[in-house]
């Protein structure tokens, strides 16, 4: 494996997880404390059906910062997206760090969110409480006014009371990331959430995904656009069901790996 802070260097999990720690505490400017753990993947893998779609994984998400996932079809970047929820069974070892499974905000795809329940878009972004008001939703006077503040800085101000199911795709994700700003996780997981979504609506929430990093959010997407990468993401992680490279974006998203990438996929295809 390769260490995510300096992916050139061959590097044990061990070894890895303390060389990243002290790389993270050396950057107090950044808002890395003494305190802050990554969230470390260990000999993950995941095999469905018989079919690895995960192979022997290893590395570390540091704590506060942007880190995107990109790779081919089939490359395992969702299903890697849904171990880290626990969502899927998986062999090997995930550490979330200082971070709980309740601590974790998980998007998944437009196409794989359900729609057609009959409630409002107040409603849906008030389940980002849940964990507060509990199942009797006993929500105070200030939660629901920050309800109709996470609307509003959604850009969806005057349709609280609209139905989920009346929403375009670009609404239904702004409505979606206003509740993960109420659940006010530490670790947010987004599988491709901005497909389907006009450019407006990216722009908007990739100033949230922004917002969210400079607070000291852990933000991990599967994203495909290579320049929203670029400019946003720090961090990536390139995968083929196995590692290609982790680390520094403008180091990882070389042509050498990416058509290293395309190889280890077509040799999939073929055996």
């Amino acid at each position: 494996m390769f260490c995510p802070y300096e992916w050139k260097i061959p590097i044990g999990a061990e070894r890895c997880l303390a060389y990243c720690r002290g790389r993270i505490n050396s950057y107090p400017a950044l808002g890395f404390g003494p305190t802050c753990m990554p969230v470390t993947l260990e000999n993950l893998s995941v095999v469905y059906d018989r079919d690895p779609v995960i192979c022997r994984l290893d590395g570390a998400f540091a704590d506060g910062t942007l880190t995107a996932i990109t790779g081919p079809n089939g490359a395992g970047k969702s299903t890697l997206l849904k171990a880290l929820a626990g969502l899927v069974d998986y062999e090997g070892a995930i550490d979330l760090g200082n971070v709980t499974q309740s601590e974790i905000a998980y998007l998944p795809q437009i196409h794989e969110s359900d729609k057609t329940f009959s409630i409002s878009v107040f409603d849906l972004v008030s389940m980002g409480y849940w964990h507060k008001a509990g199942p009797f939703k006993k929500f105070t006077a200030a939660m629901l006014l920050d309800v109709e503040k996470a609307i509003e800085k959604t850009g969806l101000k005057g349709f609280a009371d609209s139905a989920i199911n009346t929403l375009s795709a670009g609404q239904f994700q702004r409505a979606l990331f206003a509740r993960a700003m109420l659940q006010d996780a530490k670790l947010i997981l987004l599988d491709e959430p901005f497909s389907a979504v006009d450019v407006s609506t990216t722009k908007d929430l990739l100033n949230i995904l922004e917002g969210w990093s400079a607070t000291g959010k852990t933000v991990i997407a599967v994203l495909h656009e290579m320049d929203q990468i670029h400019e946003i993401f720090p961090e990536t992680l390139l995968l083929a069901r196995e590692c290609v490279a982790w680390g520094k974006t403008a180091e990882v998203l070389t042509n050498e790996n990416l058509a290293r990438t395309r190889n280890i996929m077509a040799m999939e295809i073929v055996t």
